[in-house]
């Protein structure tokens, strides 16, 4: 009898807990996963696999992260003055083959493979670039004899074991500029994302060795303010070059947690942070923001609740309070699951989520990183399929940039029953070609039209010929509305198409189109 009354208590609690995360979960919301390529940290998992290892590994990774519910990916193409891409400029990756300048073999294009199978599943393809960083190890990296550090030795400073390129140089930020701008006008990608290497994080007793361009271009102003104008340049120059090659692509960049403290400026946040994006790495990210410079920003906090130092409330209050229209998502560290006592609670990363939903200001998540989903700890892949991510999210609308006209609403064409569900086929005269997506809703009979319901999302379907579903949790007998629109790429969603009816007479289902 306990048992019996435990398992009915358990049931009743899963079903609270779905209600809540459905109420909770938005229609619209970046979820989206980082692939760092750096080292091998998350993909290709070791230098010098074969062409088709490479690829199977990215797929695998991509599925995975669709099962997640994730629906954009942050994929580092250019770690270290390096591509991931067949780039005029630059020699191909080490971290591809194992030798810097060495391509593919069989040859492809890995990041033009890696927008077509990100597309092919409705997911954003954001191009992560490291801007300055030039070589991860003078000790170890292998170095092309093209490649830029060899070519123009006079751009680079060495600080630790690293080699950067000098922001204080104004040929750098022109090359640098060059570098993205090529790949925006060449491949299909979504968005240019930086995360938080602008000028290298200090090392103790050791002050970045840039005195002889500030010397040559520091003029009046202090050094930092001088290094701060340096990245603030680079970062306008992006913003400009990139809309100018094509309009609808976003920039965002993911900083370090903590713009400044609050015993530094009226303006910080209630935090203790050793180093900061303003005083430390010269990143002014609020100014970038309030400019409309990036579109997005995606504050790394990786801390803990009521971390004494760096709280994770605190600061995702504070983004959220500085947003200035632009689009906020959270850097959430799966990497931190099991790492102290406080991330070892099953319930510190779900509820980080959740806390980020209730604020307006937030648009979403993007988590670091593919691999320490690995072995689903502490069932954080359950907590996102079964409950946060139960239902598809259309990503949040961006209305500053251009291409919001969406595209016209689709119609049905046809229906049959099947022995493992319901087949609908649908089309359109999208003859302009805006439609990239396709949000297919089902309603019980009974029910209102309510396209606000996220739980009424059946699937965000790609693009494809002859667009189609086959609805699996489809249950015969039972009378049914779908409902379908069209998403462009900028996920403006059409008008909605008229209903199809799925009515059981005498025991058979008919199909009532408009």
């Amino acid at each position: 009898m306990i048992l019996k009354h435990l398992a009915a208590a358990l049931l009743l609690t899963a079903c609270m807990m779905t209600t809540v995360y459905a109420q909770l979960a938005p229609k619209r919301e970046l979820r989206a996963v980082w692939i760092a390529t750096v080292e091998n940290i998350d993909w290709p998992s070791r230098r010098g696999l074969s062409t088709d290892q490479q690829k199977q590994e990215f797929i695998a990774l991509l599925d995975r992260q669709q099962r997640n519910g994730i629906n954009a990916v942050v994929v580092q193409v250019r770690p270290v003055a390096d591509a991931f891409y067949s780039s005029p400029f630059e020699p191909w990756s080490e971290y591809l083959t194992g030798r810097q300048g060495q391509a593919p073999n069989p040859y492809y294009d890995p990041l033009e493979f890696m927008v077509a199978e990100t597309h092919r599943r409705g997911m954003e393809f954001h191009a992560w670039f490291n801007p300055y960083r030039a070589v991860f190890n003078i000790n170890r990296s292998s170095i092309a004899p093209n490649h830029i550090t060899r070519l123009r030795p006079q751009w680079f400073l060495t600080y630790g074991d690293r080699k950067y390129f000098d922001p204080g140089i104004p040929d750098v930020r022109l090359y640098v500029t060059q570098i993205i701008t090529d790949v925006v006008k060449r491949y299909d990608i979504d968005a240019v994302h930086f995360d938080d290497y602008f000028y290298p994080y200090r090392i103790p007793g050791k002050e970045f060795p840039d005195n002889n361009s500030y010397r040559l271009y520091g003029g009046q102003l202090s050094k930092d303010d001088w290094r701060r104008h340096n990245v603030d340049t680079i970062i306008q120059m992006l913003n400009l070059a990139i809309k100018a090659a094509k309009p609808w692509v976003k920039f965002g960049v993911s900083p370090f947690g903590v713009w400044r403290n609050r015993d530094k400026d009226p303006e910080g946040s209630y935090t203790r942070g050793g180093q900061t994006n303003y005083d430390d790495l010269y990143a002014d990210v609020l100014k970038w923001l309030k400019n409309g410079w990036i579109d997005y920003v995606a504050p790394q906090l990786y801390w803990e609740h009521g971390h004494r130092l760096v709280a994770y409330e605190v600061l995702l209050n504070w983004w959220a309070q500085h947003s200035y229209g632009r689009h906020v998502y959270i850097g959430h560290g799966v990497y931190r699951i099991n790492s102290n006592a406080v991330w070892r609670n099953p319930g510190e990363l779900t509820s980080q989520i959740t806390d980020a939903r209730t604020l307006n200001t937030v648009q979403g998540s993007i988590f670091y990183s593919a691999k320490s989903f690995s072995g689903n700890p502490l069932g954080i892949e359950d907590s996102l399929h079964n409950h946060l991510y139960r239902y598809p999210a259309l990503r949040p609308l961006m209305p500053w940039l251009q291409g919001q006209e969406a595209p016209k609403a689709p119609y049905f064409i046809d229906a049959f029953e099947r022995e493992n569900g319901l087949q609908v086929y649908w089309s359109d005269d999208d003859t302009l070609h805006r439609t990239k997506q396709y949000v297919l809703y089902r309603f019980e009979s009974s029910e209102p039209i309510n396209l606000n319901d996220p739980a009424k999302i059946l699937a965000i379907v790609p693009q494809m010929p002859d667009p189609q579903y086959t609805d699996f949790t489809y249950q015969k007998g039972r009378n049914y509305v779908y409902v379908v629109t069209a998403l462009n790429r900028l996920q403006n969603e059409s008008l909605r198409s008229e209903s199809l009816e799925v009515k059981v007479v005498n025991g058979k289902a008919t199909f009532e189109f408009p």
